[in-house]
């Protein structure tokens, strides 16, 4: 296994272990990550969203992964996120595709890209079923993702 293979693998064992710090141990300083939910996240955001995920999860979240790759300057792994959508309690399995580049020995950048449609049905229901397919529900998905993510900034600056 390549030292970014188990960078990879690493993010993804404290992800199931519930484990913020050893996350952002792998993460680089001006880290960017992006995904259909979030949109582009930077620097201290992306592990700030994680934080906010597993704590919303209460400890229910399941992550598996698998199909690590990674050279000097690039990776990828598949991994599927098991639990409860939190504003409806609706089940949800969701496959995500990551890709990663690499810098200072560290994850410089993380792309997920998922089948938002399939995930709209599980999390939202049929709702989700006749809307999720559509660009509006998309934008609203992310807009919902994006304000969830600047409150719980906002309180975690209140502590």
């Amino acid at each position: 296994m390549t030292h970014n293979e188990q960078l990879i693998s690493n993010f993804y064992t404290a992800f199931g272990n519930g484990d913020i710090e050893k996350m952002a141990a792998c993460y680089h300083e001006n880290i960017q990550f992006e995904d259909p939910a979030f949109g582009i996240l930077k620097n201290k955001e992306p592990i700030t969203m994680w934080k906010m995920l597993l704590e919303r999860s209460k400890g229910n979240i399941k992550i598996d992964f698998f199909d690590v790759q990674a050279n000097e300057n690039s990776g990828s792994a598949t991994w599927v996120a098991s639990y409860l959508f939190s504003k409806t309690n609706r089940k949800v399995v969701n496959k995500i595709n990551a890709k990663f580049e690499f810098q200072d020995g560290l994850i410089i950048k993380h792309t997920d890209s998922f089948n938002v449609y399939k995930w709209a049905k599980q999390a939202l229901g049929f709702k989700g079923l006749l809307l999720g397919w559509t660009s509006f529900m998309r934008n609203k998905i992310q807009e919902g993702a994006k304000k969830s993510l600047e409150v719980y900034i906002e309180n975690q600056a209140k502590l």
